[in-house]
């Protein structure tokens, strides 16, 4: 008998959630119904190839001596041909300047039979380094220059010259006009879906933007805070964007 009850008791309470859960779902139904509406997700993309125009180049003489005004006194001397040089290769006074001198102490650790603790060791020497910076629309002309630079190693110059940076100053305009691009590029991906199943699209319920990847031309690279690359000068753009459509 008492086994009897424990099933009965059992019994009733599955029925009960069965219950339950079909009154859930029925409400579910029925406001699909009043509602009247479902969504597709989509995401639509779109990718350009564009070319850098602008390019910012960071060039320096370097000197080194165990005085500073030695030091200095050769740098005054050499920074001169640099600023020549770039002129007689085509880059005009207004795309140069010149940054301030940078110093720097040489030190060596003292030696036990030096008698001192000192950590920093002592000034052996000075380097000085100065910086021209070069910013010029004329993209191609400046980054022959770059490569050719080294050539006054050849007069006895310590030059520091780093890799150019290649800029695209018309990013506004045109993420604008990919984002317009992708989103026509979602709405025909939500209507192939829609029409699919014979239905068809209706008004954007949402729309979210995602992160502009410029990436050099025909890599690969992607990452979720958006890529901005300035090592390349020919480079691809690609916007996306995540919209929610209504389908009837």
């Amino acid at each position: 008998m008492e086994s009897s009850r424990s099933n009965a008791r059992f019994i009733a309470i599955l029925c009960s959630l069965a219950f339950i859960v079909s009154a859930f779902l029925i409400a579910r139904g029925f406001s699909a119904l009043r509602s009247g509406e479902q969504v597709v997700n989509v995401t639509g993309s779109a990718k350009r190839r564009i070319r850098s125009d602008r390019i910012v180049w960071h060039v320096g003489v370097k000197t080194e001596a165990p005085q500073l005004t030695d030091a200095y006194h050769r740098l005054t001397e050499e920074m001169p041909k640099l600023r020549a040089y770039l002129l007689v290769k085509g880059i005009r006074e207004d795309e140069i300047t010149v940054n301030a001198i940078e110093t720097t102490e040489i030190r060596r650790p003292f030696s036990k039979s030096d008698g001192a603790d000192d950590a920093n060791g002592r000034v052996v020497s000075y380097s000085l380094r100065q910086e021209v910076l070069v910013t010029s629309s004329d993209v191609d002309r400046v980054s022959a220059i770059s490569r050719s630079v080294t050539e006054l190693i050849n007069q006895g110059l310590l030059i520091d010259s780093s890799a150019p940076q290649y800029l695209y100053t018309k990013l506004s305009d045109l993420k604008v006009e990919m984002l317009a691009e992708a989103a026509k590029d979602a709405k025909a991906r939500a209507q192939q879906i829609a029409s699919a199943t014979g239905d068809r699209i209706g008004a954007i319920r949402s729309a979210r933007m995602g992160v502009l990847q410029i990436t050099p031309a025909d890599s690969n690279q992607v990452s979720d805070e958006g890529i901005n690359d300035t090592s390349s000068l020919d480079k691809d753009i690609t916007a996306v964007v995540n919209i929610s459509f209504a389908v009837h």
